[in-house]
């Protein structure tokens, strides 16, 4: 399986594709990719419903978006976008609100025409219960972006079932992510560049690995061959990185989702590709409406797919989605760097899993790019003996 194999990539998501394509392309070099899993993709594969035509994102919706010119263009190399621009609603005690919190959310909540002045000063003066003090976790960055009633209405119920920790315990980057607006600019996203993959994201992933320098194996776990490679067999590893180690320093905290996906005999369910269910009473985070995400596509007009998102902690043998980044799954990754630096001289650890950080899926392309000039190209050229990382695991 080896045989004249110059690295071995572990993951067939966008961090191991993106460096099996560049590493194959431009260095001329034999790649080897495997996954354990049956597919190629990581969690972004994607596939076709028999039924409605639609594209079903079996571990969840991907929302293609980044302002990053060398991740667009690159990815323009496989494939053509859509014109799909995201807007997200949220449930919240029977009304559905616009996401992210806009003008038009602020309005409808309290009940009030407010212009975007009177909206900033009502809510300065709902998030003054934190004074001066810098936000500690997410419910006090949630509270100084919102205030709380906002909070508590949109954010604590929603939080508290996607993350399965209370949200005073979780880092406050975490709700960084989620935008406020004083406009009525609804939009999801501000980046320059977004849409949807005209073919899914699967093809995407095909077109990456059709390299002939490229050979990929599905079904293959890296743990069942780790012991027959060669001593000095370069890898990049895109697992969890606490996995790899045999949890010696503990398990990290991960999230995953299960998706109940349901045949509906209606044409449109719910009018949108994504409705966030904010009440703590309902099970489910959210449900997602496949057939929104391509409105260009011929689709059946007779019925629709919906699936239901459970969010919950992943355990040993799950997939593992999202590094839930407690204070103390922090210090249990910083021993795994030590581990990493210490013993592993000639492994690679990068993307989501591999660096135990949240990665959407430009960050994960960018981050392959730049390890590629980085890391690869340099070892491949002979100016560095080894394609480990110093330092933070990139």
């Amino acid at each position: 399986m080896l045989n004249g194999t110059d690295l071995l990539i572990v993951g067939a998501g966008f961090y191991g594709a993106t460096l099996a394509e560049r590493i194959a392309t431009r260095l001329g070099r034999r790649v080897l990719v495997i996954d354990r899993r049956a597919h190629i993709g990581g969690n972004a594969y994607t596939e076709p419903d028999p039924a409605t035509g639609a594209e079903i994102h079996r571990y969840g919706p991907h929302l293609f978006h980044t302002s990053n010119r060398e991740v667009w263009d690159y990815l323009q190399l496989f494939t053509r976008f859509s014109s799909y621009r995201h807007r997200a609603f949220s449930s919240y005690r029977d009304q559905v609100y616009s996401l992210p919190i806009n003008l038009a959310t602020i309005c409808q909540f309290f009940g009030r025409r407010l212009s975007p002045d009177q909206a900033r000063a009502m809510i300065v003066e709902q998030a003054a219960e934190l004074g001066d003090r810098p936000p500690a976790n997410l419910e006090e960055k949630a509270i100084s972006l919102v205030g709380r009633p906002l909070y508590e209405a949109f954010i604590k119920g929603y939080t508290a079932k996607q993350w399965q920790t209370d949200p005073r315990e979780l880092p406050p980057q975490i709700i960084a992510r989620l935008p406020v607006r004083y406009t009525f600019e609804d939009g999801y996203f501000n980046d320059r560049f977004q849409g949807q993959p005209l073919d899914g994201y699967t093809a995407i992933f095909e077109k990456m690995l059709a390299h002939p320098l490229i050979e990929t194996r599905t079904g293959v776990d890296f743990f069942d061959i780790k012991g027959s490679l060669p001593e000095n067999m370069p890898i990049a590893y895109t697992g969890a990185i606490d996995r790899y180690f045999d949890y010696a320093e503990g398990d990290l905290g991960w999230r995953t989702i299960d998706i109940e996906l349901e045949h509906l005999d209606t044409p449109d369910y719910q009018g949108t590709a994504i409705m966030n269910f904010a009440d703590e009473a309902v099970p489910y985070t959210r449900i997602v409406e496949f057939r929104h995400f391509n409105p260009e596509r011929e689709l059946s007009s007779d019925k629709t797919l919906i699936g239901r998102e459970f969010s919950r902690f992943a355990r040993r043998g799950d997939e593992p989605y999202y590094p839930i980044d407690t204070r103390a799954d922090q210090q249990i990754y910083e021993r795994y760097q030590a581990r990493a630096r210490s013993q592993e001289k000639n492994i690679h650890f990068g993307g989501r899993l591999g660096t135990y950080r949240y990665l959407d899926m430009h960050q994960a392309i960018g981050a392959a790019l730049k390890a590629f000039e980085t890391v690869f190209v340099p070892y491949f050229e002979g100016r560095s003996e080894t394609v480990s990382v110093r330092g933070r695991l990139s």
